[in-house]
This record gives C-alpha cells, sequence and structure tokens, in this order.
C-alpha cells in the first residue's frame, strides 16, 4: 500500500434503519487500535520451556481514538448525547486503499479543551460493544 494522507481516514457513526452512516465533525487525528488477548498454556511439558500459546481463544477488541473540531452544533449534540446515555452505535472506520472496519462501540472518553487565542477542541475514545467486520475497498 503507498502512503495515504491522513484526512483519508475517516470514523463515521452510524443511525437510523437501515443504518445511515455520517461522518465525525473535523476530525484531525484518528486512530484504529485492534487487540487479540493471549491464551498462555506452557506447562512443564514445553519444549525447551518456550512459551505456547492457545489459537483462537483470546478476547479481541478494538479501540479507535481522534481529535478534532465540531464543523457544527448537531455535531456536538449527537457525541454528548451519545456518550451520556452511554448507548452502544454502530461506526464505522474507513481505511483509504484497504477496507473498512464496522461495528459497534461505546463512547469511553469525551474530552474538550480550548486555548486562548484557539479554537475548542474535542477528543473521543471509542471501545468495541461486540464482533467487528472488515470489508475491502
Amino acid at each position: 500500500m503507498a502512503a495515504q494522507k491522513g484526512k483519508a481516514l475517516l470514523l463515521k457513526i452510524g443511525s437510523g434503519d437501515p443504518v445511515i452512516y455520517t461522518t465525525m465533525a473535523g476530525l484531525r487525528l484518528t486512530r484504529l487500535t485492534l487487540n487479540a488477548d493471549t491464551i498462555d498454556t506452557t506447562n512443564a511439558d514445553s519444549a525447551s520451556e518456550w512459551r505456547e500459546l492457545l489459537g483462537g481463544a483470546g478476547v479481541k477488541s478494538a479501540n479507535v481514538s481522534g481529535q478534532g473540531v465540531f464543523k457544527d452544533s448537531a455535531t456536538d449534540a449527537t457525541l454528548r448525547t451519545v456518550f451520556f446515555s452511554q448507548s452502544v452505535n454502530p461506526y464505522q472506520v474507513i481505511i483509504p486503499d484497504f477496507g473498512t472496519i464496522a461495528g459497534d462501540f461505546i463512547i469511553s472518553q469525551l474530552e474538550y479543551a480550548g486555548e486562548y487565542k484557539g479554537e475548542v477542541t474535542f477528543a473521543l475514545s471509542l471501545a468495541s460493544a461486540g464482533a467487528l467486520s472488515f470489508t475491502v475497498i
């Protein structure tokens, strides 16, 4: 994969039935982390005392974080409502020339900041709340 523009990595929130996805407000930084816990099965019979892991048995999770500026009051209101209700919502992370990861997430952190001579910014963290799917672009 060739180098891509960072702004092409998109985070979208879904709503409705059928689900319609909307790009999150003015994100300047977005990060997706995929995790897979391991189950250590090393025992006295392990070859030369090398660690052994049980394949396919660990818990998988994903975390998404982003920071940026609000483009309008509607997006700010959506994020606040979703955070305070602690509702699980569908999200998409679009990785250019790679694919789309989609699934349910919950906002685990929402932060506001501002400098005296600057704009108000926000940061958020999402934690996966179910199985994720991957679609190749």
